[in-house]
């Protein structure tokens, strides 16, 4: 697409999404999402600035207020959620953390407060003592915030976390005071959270009730914290509104019928490369839109992601001559935000050479290896790692997804499967306490 993201399909049965069946599906798809009125189709409305009350403009507003209080109140700034309640902010966080520390003006700014962004960190991602003890441990002599993001209040992860972290902050500094540093992202009505912030005089920003938690990275679930880390959301948005355009929209019509092409043909695997490791998170949080959108049924591809070169002297070996059941998904940087120039005592090969350009010179070898070895191969270039380009990324693989579940014939947007693991662990949790009484 002009001035966005560019793909290439390599070994890729390319559907044409413009005349025929199947683009008459997918016309109806897309009449289906932008109209909006199907449970959890919200997110479609953030990327032009459309979404649900409160008003979006009055919301980023807030948020960018209450972000530069929050950078004048603490040096570390802890975000409790899981899934889709923390990993796209993560992702945002990695990115542009890692852009401020190379230099680029696409990292972090300090809003024009003139204090450096607080740290990021996380908790509520998984139930282990061990992370938890050692993030206390980490933050006992700093100044301390927390965001906590859950739309119930009751996830088992974030609930713990939420009392660990909230106990530490009323030791620390006392009731009133704590209650100050505390900043909850919750359900617009209902759930405990809600309650408990309602009570406590929380400061609150809504999970807009019809947007998942997978699809709310453009809603103050994303936005809040990367404000808080001196991302521009205002860039974000904007990037997010190019993504839907025609142009876009076309690109992610194609990419979701490849998809589903590779999938009818046999391969059950989409494996998600990346050789920039400050794309970690993103590619963790596709693992999450995907797997979780798409895997019902009976049907849906499974996505994993590697991280390059690394993954390369670990997976490289299957990936050439293993069974092939997958097919390969590359997000290429094409301006990647800092570089270095490889000294003369290095090899030869690699004297005096961009480390970027021996990046890029890995990258295009596996394609052409894997290539040469019949695995299909979808390129996806991303010309920086800026906020807009954040955003147009972030809504074309929203986009893509929900394409290419209703092309399977699936809900994008429910996870019924997840359920039978909570009940299972509440089973289990009610039975030792019963015996240990």
């Amino acid at each position: 697409m002009k001035d966005g993201l560019k793909i290439q399909f390599n070994g890729c049965p390319e559907a044409d999404v413009e005349n025929g069946p199947l683009a008459e599906h997918l016309t109806r798809i897309e009449k289906r999402l932008f109209a909006r009125k199907e449970p959890f189709t919200g997110w479609v409305g953030l990327s032009a600035g459309r979404g649900e009350t409160p008003s979006p403009d009055a919301e980023r507003k807030r948020i960018t207020v209450v972000a530069e209080r929050v950078r004048k109140q603490c040096d570390v700034f802890v975000v409790i959620g899981i899934g889709g309640s923390y990993l796209g902010a993560r992702a945002a966080v990695e990115i542009f953390g890692a852009a401020d520390e190379a230099g680029s003006e696409n990292g972090a700014q300090d809003g024009g407060s003139g204090r450096k962004a607080p740290e990021i960190l996380f908790a509520g991602q998984n139930i282990s003592g061990t992370y938890h003890a050692s993030l206390l441990n980490s933050i006992r002599n700093r100044e301390v915030c927390l965001c906590v993001i859950s739309k119930s209040g009751t996830t088992a992860e974030p609930n713990i976390a939420f009392s660990v972290l909230k106990s530490f902050l009323i030791e620390k500094y006392g009731l009133a005071e704590a209650r100050k540093r505390i900043y909850a992202i919750t359900d617009p009505t209902g759930g405990s959270l809600r309650a408990e912030a309602a009570e406590q005089g929380y400061e609150t920003f809504e999970i807009p009730a019809d947007i998942g938690g997978r699809y709310s990275v453009l809603s103050a679930v994303g936005l809040f914290p990367m404000a808080v880390a001196g991302v521009d959301i205002n860039r974000v948005l904007s990037g997010a509104e190019r993504a839907a355009s025609e142009d876009s929209i076309k690109a992610a019509k194609k990419y979701a019928a490849a998809r589903k092409a590779l999938f009818d043909g046999g391969k059950a695997i989409e494996v998600i490369e990346h050789y920039e490791p400050a794309l970690f998170y993103f590619a963790e949080w596709l693992k999450q839109l995907f797997g979780e959108s798409e895997g019902k049924d009976g049907t849906g591809l499974f996505p994993a992601a590697l991280s390059f070169s690394a993954d390369l002297h670990s997976m490289g070996q299957f990936l050439q001559e293993g069974r092939q059941i997958f097919f390969e998904t590359v997000l290429n940087v094409v301006s990647p935000p800092g570089d270095l120039t490889t000294p003369q005592s290095a090899d030869p090969l690699l004297a005096g050479r961009s480390m970027n350009a021996v990046n890029r010179a890995a990258m295009e070898g596996v394609i052409a290896a894997h290539r040469a070895a019949d695995i299909p191969i979808i390129r996806i270039d991303v010309p920086d790692l800026s906020p807009e380009n954040f955003g147009l990324m972030v809504f074309f693989f929203e986009l893509s997804c929900a394409f290419t579940a209703y092309l399977m014939g699936v809900n994008p947007f429910d996870q019924p499967g997840v359920e039978q693991y909570k009940k299972e662990m509440k089973r289990i949790l009610a039975e030792t306490r019963a015996e240990n009484r």
